[in-house]
């Protein structure tokens, strides 16, 4: 589990402190949002593989086929280029769309810090600044 999860699920726990239903929806929708994530990122990984296997494709046409692109049938070449293209266009799509996804989870975790920080101080009082160290003088 990487720290972000860990930072992520130590907010759900906090959440259920709280006692209005707005933290039902929160909750939901960080859950919500982990888990598209997850699936973009499984896409992105999918494509990735077959983009891999188009190129390996190619490349063994190339090393180990007499003439390549003349006594390759058009139609498994033609297949193998749409392959390989579509999947990379897909990656590139599927890797900004991950990166929207990072951003809405990293909205969605300071709202739930925000939401969090305003439970504590609705059920322990005040908070007090940190006391300043004073310079060193050198």
């Amino acid at each position: 589990m990487s720290e972000h999860q860990k930072h992520t699920e130590f907010l759900k726990q906090c959440l259920l402190y709280d006692e209005s239903h707005e933290r039902h929806l929160v909750a939901e929708k960080l859950t919500r949002i982990q888990r598209d994530l997850r699936c973009v990122r499984r896409a992105m990984w999918l494509t990735a593989l077959l983009t891999t296997l188009a190129v390996a494709g190619l490349g063994y046409g190339e090393i180990f086929v007499d003439n390549f692109p003349y006594n390759t049938p058009p139609l498994i070449l033609n297949l193998i280029y749409a392959v390989g293209l579509g999947s990379l266009i897909s990656v590139l799509a599927f890797a900004g769309l991950g990166l929207v996804y990072c951003q809405k989870l990293d909205q969605q975790r300071e709202e739930c810090r925000q939401r969090v920080a305003k439970l504590l101080s609705a059920r322990l009082g005040k908070t007090f600044p940190a006391k300043k160290e004073p310079a060193a003088q050198g």
